[in-house]
């Protein structure tokens, strides 16, 4: 019969001080660990969010985003000709022309110039992505220098909110609105007639085409017959697939700064923890004797301590992912490296960043632990005996 497990909690709550020191690291890694996942899984909901699997988005080839794109006009009508593209109830068809530039905007309260993203849209635009909804204002009015804006961009730009001007493209442009699109990257743009925006900005020609698949299983077929038309020179992506590229770079960037941050800051918390379970078995020689006299064998103490130890990884590891499901509920914006834009989003913890980080507490609590239990289970029961 092994030790059971009361024995390993009442040694943690004995010595309370060394316990809460050596937990409040472990929570501080994992907050840390857990923190910058948490930021890679915001960003890349973010942009997945903002696509729909039923839609098509067409660029040209080897362009890596819509803001390195060209789209002809002659190409956008054959685009528009395809029969896999969906009818609204109006008889229209479900596609959308698009113009995608960058300007620079000032923040309000820094002054500080960031990239954002200026989308000319279409009418179908606002249908292929129901997400978006207008919150405040009105929409503006086709063939006008009129704008409406992210709810991100009201927020954080200067000239963003109804009522106020913005200057780009050699023109003034009224905002009269503000859309909300939820968790979406295009809370993070400006929205205006196409082409009005492609005259400001001298573009004859569009950044790309979006289009509702009439049925989503046809997507192979019409992508193969937009890429092997020979008058087109474009590539088809689903939109869903084409936002997570887009948020690929940037996510793995995270992910390999969080994982050299959390094991630099991991080698403190682990001898923390070995400084601490050393020092345990230092303090209960009379006592491990005791147990080894009473008949309890080696791996017995030596699964005894090691579980000390797991319990101070998984209580520090419950402690920071506590903390860091707070992050949530904070907005943070930076530059998406692929598209070069601000892109506001929020921190998501998932089930997946969950186990990471009680896994990641668990073996720092394994590591902290596993030398000093070998040390007790080794230990010779007379000469423990005879510590005073």
């Amino acid at each position: 019969m092994g030790i059971p497990f009361s024995y390993s909690f009442r040694n943690l709550l004995t010595r309370r001080l060394t316990t809460v020191l050596t937990v409040s690291g472990m929570a501080l890694v994992v907050f840390v660990f857990a923190a910058i996942l948490m930021l890679a899984e915001g960003l890349r909901k973010t942009l997945v969010q903002s696509g729909s699997y039923d839609n098509v988005l067409v660029i040209r080839k080897g362009a890596e985003t819509d803001v390195q794109s060209g789209v002809e006009r002659s190409q956008a009508a054959i685009v528009e000709t395809r029969p896999e593209v969906a009818v609204g109830v109006d008889g229209r068809r479900l596609l959308a022309k698009e113009m995608v530039v960058l300007i620079n905007l000032t923040k309000r309260g820094s002054n500080k110039p960031a990239h954002v993203v200026i989308r000319g849209t279409s009418p179908a635009s606002f249908r292929l992505r129901p997400q978006v909804r207008l919150v405040k204002g009105r929409m503006p009015r086709p063939g006008s220098s009129e704008i409406i804006a992210g709810s991100g961009i009201a927020r954080r730009f200067q000239g963003g909110g109804v009522g106020e001007t913005l200057r780009f493209g050699m023109r003034d442009w009224a905002v009269t609105g503000v859309f909300d699109a939820g968790n979406s990257a295009f809370n993070s743009e400006i929205w205006g007639d196409a082409d009005q925006l492609m005259q400001a900005f001298r573009r004859p020609v569009y950044s790309l085409v979006v289009f509702k698949l009439a049925d989503p299983a046809s997507f192979d077929r019409v992508k193969r017959r937009i890429e092997g038309d020979p008058r087109l020179t474009l590539e088809a992506r689903r939109e869903t697939r084409y936002y997570e590229d887009q948020s690929a770079m940037m996510a793995k960037f995270l992910r390999i700064l969080g994982v050299s941050l959390t094991v630099i800051f991991s080698l403190g918390a682990v001898i923390g923890a070995m400084i601490t379970m050393y020092a345990a078995v230092a303090n209960r020689t009379n006592e491990i004797g005791t147990l080894r006299a009473l008949g309890f064998r080696r791996r017995d103490i030596l699964a005894a301590f090691l579980m000390e130890s797991l319990l101070l990884g998984f209580i520090g590891g419950c402690l920071g992912l506590f903390l860091a499901s707070f992050l949530q509920l904070f907005t943070i914006s930076t530059m998406n490296f692929q598209t070069f834009s601000e892109l506001a989003f929020n921190f998501a913890l998932s089930f997946e960043i969950f186990w990471q980080g009680m896994g990641f507490a668990l073996v720092m609590g394994f590591v902290g632990g596993v030398l000093p239990a070998f040390r007790a289970a080794r230990m010779n029961i007379v000469e423990a005996l005879r510590v005073t």
